[in-house]
């Protein structure tokens, strides 16, 4: 019995030696003082429970990808590289001035000549990615955070190897995490056809355990003269075909001028990384649209924390409407002082909120801060009619974004994310008809809904909004 004792005694006092160590590390490696604080406590107090989920979500260092990243992002800063410049029609749209700061951010203007397509549900989305799939003529690059070996995912393999076989060249870049469960065949499949398809994952060896800094991006591009953005993966329940949550509801943005120059170059970086080699890419043909667009491609490696940033700069830019749909609202700080303001400002901020959880934690605590936003006098609905999981925002009446960011740490810190804004006030009207629909299938939460919940469920709340740095 004593030596059974000493043996527990033993285990006991080398994992909180081990917590204490790992303490000092998320200490000097988490990236916020928020998150740092909540692994040190956590490490320290009950390693018992904690040790194993930091070895997968709390070491931060990539630094290869890092340094890649900025070099490229520096010589395209001083105009290597780039491939012949395509003619634009005019300056930009005037009111991206008030966007400046934003600009200043992605080391990029705003540029004018863009065409736009609002695609608002998954079949939609897809018949048209697939119709430009098939005219490709000189390459198509597609990147998803979730791929599925189902009905789409067939229909999209199906169409991607069509174009490899006539000599189309074809790059699939795919999350290791997000598509964990895609099989071996599929890659295979698409393989022997000439498809060249890769995993995208920031592990090394020195961090090999690491589940966090996911890549979120969806892109397609074909032959640098349309591109994709927006919240739809590759599966059928993006759509509507897998219930509990369909209908699923969703929005993509199909986008032809400047701006695909950056959505594809975001995809050879990532490509680069994974690949070490280089893409050759065109230009964006020259067209008559009239929006003026600006990508907007954050991540983890940034010098900054892009993605705050710029939902900081969006909300600081409204001065009449704001409109924003995410389907997880874990704000940080600096986004939800900006939401308080905007109101202060009398501008009319709405919410809109999926009704149905995916994640029951991420949920629980989107409900807490939903509750905080209404008392910031903010208008927060629930999406009814299917699972909500667009990620789009209107600013004002000429504003608008389309991309893959929700309100969340993720977004903000953990992922690489890309979507595109555009300043067009035909395109921010059929963004506005679209959301006012889905306002319209919603309900307004009120004050006396967080009163219903029951008291033990509030505690579980705010016990869950402890982990909202890694949710």
């Amino acid at each position: 019995m004593s030596f059974n004792l000493l043996t527990l005694a033993g285990v006991a006092v080398t994992l909180h030696l081990l917590g204490l160590l790992a303490a000092v590390h998320a200490v000097i490696y988490t990236r916020t003082p928020q998150g740092a604080v909540g692994w040190a406590v956590a490490l320290v107090s009950l390693p018992y429970l904690t040790l194993i989920p930091y070895l997968f979500l709390g070491h931060s260092r990539f630094h290869g990808y890092i340094v890649a990243h900025r070099r490229r992002r520096a010589r395209w800063r001083d105009g290597q590289g780039r491939p012949s410049s395509h003619t634009t029609h005019g300056p930009p749209h005037a009111n991206c001035q008030r966007l400046d700061a934003l600009a200043r951010l992605m080391g990029r203007p705003f540029r004018p000549g863009h065409a736009l397509k609002l695609l608002e549900n998954g079949r939609t989305t897809f018949d048209a990615i697939l119709a430009d799939i098939a005219r490709a003529e000189h390459y198509v690059l597609a990147q998803f955070f979730i791929i599925h070996d189902d009905a789409i995912g067939t229909e999209f393999a199906d169409a991607l190897i069509q174009r490899a076989r006539a000599g189309v060249a074809v790059h699939v870049l795919y999350d290791g995490i997000g598509s964990h469960d895609l099989p071996s065949r599929y890659i295979g499949r698409l393989r022997a056809a000439g498809v060249k398809i890769h995993a995208f994952a920031t592990r090394t060896f020195t961090n090999r355990f690491q589940l966090n800094f996911r890549n979120h991006r969806k892109i397609v591009v074909v032959d640098g003269d349309c591109g994709y953005v927006g919240g739809h993966n590759v599966g059928d329940e993006y759509l509507g075909d897998k219930p509990p949550l369909s209908p699923w509801r969703d929005t993509h943005l199909r986008i032809a001028g400047p701006a695909v120059d950056e959505l594809q170059r975001s995809f050879a970086e990532d490509w680069y990384w994974v690949t070490g080699t280089a893409l050759t890419l065109r230009a964006p043909r020259s067209n008559e649209g009239g929006a003026s667009c600006l990508a907007l491609s954050c991540g983890p490696a940034d010098r900054f924390e892009t993605c705050s940033l710029a939902f900081v700069a969006l909300i600081n830019s409204a001065r009449k409407r704001l409109w924003l749909t995410t389907p997880y609202l874990v704000p940080d700080n600096a986004v939800m002082s900006a939401l308080r303001l905007a109101v202060l400002r009398g501008v009319e901020v709405r919410l809109l909120l999926p009704a149905r959880p995916d994640h029951r934690i991420v949920f629980a605590v989107s409900s807490l801060y939903a509750h905080e936003a209404i008392g910031a006098g903010i208008a927060v609905y629930r999406y009814r009619a299917g699972f909500m999981h667009q990620k789009v925002a209107l600013i004002d009446d000429d504003t608008a974004l389309v991309g893959s960011m929700n309100l969340d740490n993720r977004s903000f810190r953990l992922n690489f994310e890309i979507g595109v804004l555009t300043v067009d006030e035909d395109f921010a009207a059929r963004t506005e008809a679209m959301l006012a629909r889905d306002f319209a299938r919603a309900r307004r939460v009120t004050p006396s809904d967080y009163a219903r919940i029951a008291a033990l469920r509030r505690v579980g709340m705010h016990v869950a909004r402890l982990f909202d740095p890694i949710l």
